[in-house]
C-alpha cells in the first residue's frame, strides 16, 4: 500500500482505512508504507492462527517494537512481557482465572451488581439523565474489587485508576501514529500520559508494598503477586507486582466496560434484538436478582455479546515484532519486521463475513458459528498470549445486562451509535446519555 494512498486515507478515518486496505487485499498480507513505519498488515483468519498460535514464538511482544514501546510505558515487564518473565507471571496469575475458580466467583459479582444497580433507581425515578458508561465502570469496579481484589481497592480508588486509564488511552494515540518517533523527542500527550501514571501509582503502589510487607496468605490478586516468584524461585520485584497488578485490573475492568457502553445504542437501532432480549430476561429472571443458575439459559444475550465483541472489540490492535524471517500466507516477512494483526478489522472484513457492518447475533447461533475459522472472530486474542480474562467477561456481562434489563428500559438522549475512536483501546468518540425508566411504567 503505497504511502501516498495509505496516509491521506489513515488521517481521514484510520480504522476504516485498515480495513479497507485488508478488504483491497482480498485478506492477503499487506505492507503499509507510511515512511519511516512499513507495517504487515495480517488480516486473513488462517495468516491470524499462524502469528498468534502456529509460530508465536516467532512473533513477540517486544518492548523495542514501535507500537509496544507506548504500551511498555504503562505496564512494564510482567504478564505483558515474552519469554521467562512472562511465563512466570502466568504461572502466578492464570490460577486464579480459571473457569472452576471464576465460576465460583459468580455468587459474588451477582451481589455487587445487583447493589449497584439498586442505587440506579434513584436517577431513574428522577427521571435524570445518566452517562452509562461511567455508571458501568461504577458496577464494574464495585464486583471486580470485591471478587478478585478482596476491596484492597475502594470502588472510589478504583474510579481514580479507571480515568487515569481513560485519559492514557488518548494520550498515546498520539504515539501510536507515529511509532518511529523516540520516546525521548517530547510529543503531545506525553504529560498527561505521565501524569495519569502517577495517578495509578499513587494508588496501588502503597497496597502492593503494604501486601508484601506483610507476607499476604489471601486469594486475590495482589495478595497472590506479593507471593509471586520468577522462574529461578526468586521473589519477584516490586516493581514487577506493580506491573501485573495494573494489567490485571485494566483486563479486568475496562473490556466489560468498554463493550457494554456500545449496546444501549445498538439495542435502539435494533428493536427486534432488543425485544428478543428483553423476552427472554423476563422469562429467565423476572423480576427477581440474577443467579448463577439463570447464566446457562441466557443463550441469546450470549449471542448479543458475542456480536457487540465482534463490532467493538476493545483489544482492536495485536502488535508484534517478527524474531526471525518467516513467511505468512505466501509473504516473506523480514527479521524485525513490525506485524498489525487486529480483531477490529478481520472481524468487519466482508471475506469472512457476510454483511460485516450489521448487527446480527444470529451470527453466533449453532451450528453457523462452528463452521467460522477459529481465528475470523477473535476478540481476546489468541494462543498463549489469549486474555486471561475471557470467561471472566462473559459471566459479568451476562449479570450485569440482564440485572439492568431485568429492572430498568431505558431512553437514549441521543440515538445514533457512536463512532469507534482511535485510542489504545477501543471506546465511543461520544458519551452514551441515558434515562432509565422502571420497567413496570416503561412502554416498550
Amino acid at each position: 500500500m503505497p504511502m501516498h494512498r495509505a496516509v491521506p486515507r489513515l488521517a481521514r478515518n484510520p480504522l476504516d482505512a485498515l480495513v479497507g486496505f485488508a478488504e483491497e487485499a482480498g485478506g492477503e498480507v499487506v505492507r503499509v508504507n507510511l515512511g519511516a513505519f512499513r507495517p504487515y498488515l495480517v488480516s486473513n483468519p488462517a495468516h491470524v492462527q499462524h502469528v498468534l498460535r502456529d509460530n508465536a514464538a516467532n512473533f513477540l511482544r517486544d518492548g523495542k517494537g514501535m507500537l509496544w514501546r507506548p504500551v511498555k510505558r504503562l505496564f512494564g515487564e510482567g504478564i505483558l512481557a515474552e519469554g521467562q518473565v512472562w511465563a512466570a507471571s502466568r504461572n502466578t496469575l492464570q490460577p486464579l482465572f480459571t473457569a472452576k475458580r471464576v465460576d465460583a466467583l459468580v455468587d459474588g459479582m451477582a451481589a455487587s451488581i445487583e447493589e449497584s444497580v439498586a442505587r440506579l433507581d434513584e436517577p431513574a425515578r428522577e427521571g435524570r439523565v445518566i452517562d452509562v458508561g461511567a455508571e458501568l465502570s461504577k458496577i464494574v469496579c464495585g464486583a471486580i474489587m470485591r471478587v478478585l481484589f478482596a476491596d484492597r481497592v475502594s470502588v472510589p480508588e478504583a474510579l481514580r485508576i479507571v480515568n487515569a486509564q481513560n485519559t492514557i488511552a488518548t494520550a498515546i494515540v498520539f504515539r501510536l501514529l507515529v511509532p518511529f518517533v523516540p520516546n525521548a523527542i517530547p510529543m503531545p500527550g506525553d504529560r498527561p500520559f505521565r501524569n495519569a501514571v502517577q495517578e495509578i501509582d499513587d494508588v496501588l503502589l502503597p497496597i502492593v508494598r503494604a501486601s508484601r510487607a506483610r507476607g499476604d496468605d489471601g486469594t486475590d490478586v495482589i495478595a497472590t503477586l506479593s507471593r509471586a516468584s520468577d522462574a529461578d524461585g526468586r521473589p519477584i520485584d516490586e516493581r514487577q507486582a506493580r506491573n501485573d497488578a495494573v494489567a490485571m485490573f485494566a483486563t479486568t475492568t475496562e473490556t466489560t466496560f468498554g463493550v457494554l457502553t456500545w449496546l444501549w445504542p445498538i439495542l435502539e437501532a435494533h428493536p427486534h434484538v432488543a425485544e428478543r432480549l428483553y423476552d427472554e430476561i423476563d422469562r429467565v429472571v423476572g423480576g427477581g436478582p440474577v443467579r448463577r443458575a439463570h447464566l446457562a439459559e441466557l443463550t441469546y444475550l450470549r449471542m448479543v455479546l458475542e456480536e457487540l465483541l465482534r463490532l467493538y472489540p476493545v483489544g482492536w490492535l495485536i502488535p508484534r515484532v517478527a524474531a526471525g524471517p518467516d513467511v505468512v500466507g505466501g509473504t516473506r516477512i523480514p527479521k524485525g519486521a513490525d506485524i498489525l494483526v487486529s480483531p477490529y478489522i478481520t472481524q468487519r472484513m466482508s471475506q469472512f463475513w457476510d454483511r460485516p457492518q450489521e448487527f446480527d447475533p444470529e451470527r453466533f447461533a449453532s451450528p453457523r458459528a462452528e463452521r467460522r475459522h477459529r481465528y475470523a472472530h477473535y476478540p481476546f486474542g489468541g494462543g498463549p498470549h489469549q486474555c486471561l480474562g475471557q470467561h471472566l467477561f462473559y459471566l459479568e456481562a451476562q449479570l450485569i445486562v440482564a440485572t439492568i434489563l431485568s429492572r430498568f428500559r431505558f431512553r437514549l438522549h441521543d440515538p445514533a451509535i457512536p463512532e469507534p475512536q482511535v485510542a489504545a483501546s477501543l471506546r465511543p468518540k461520544t458519551k452514551v446519555e441515558l434515562t432509565l425508566l422502571h420497567r413496570d411504567r416503561a412502554t416498550v
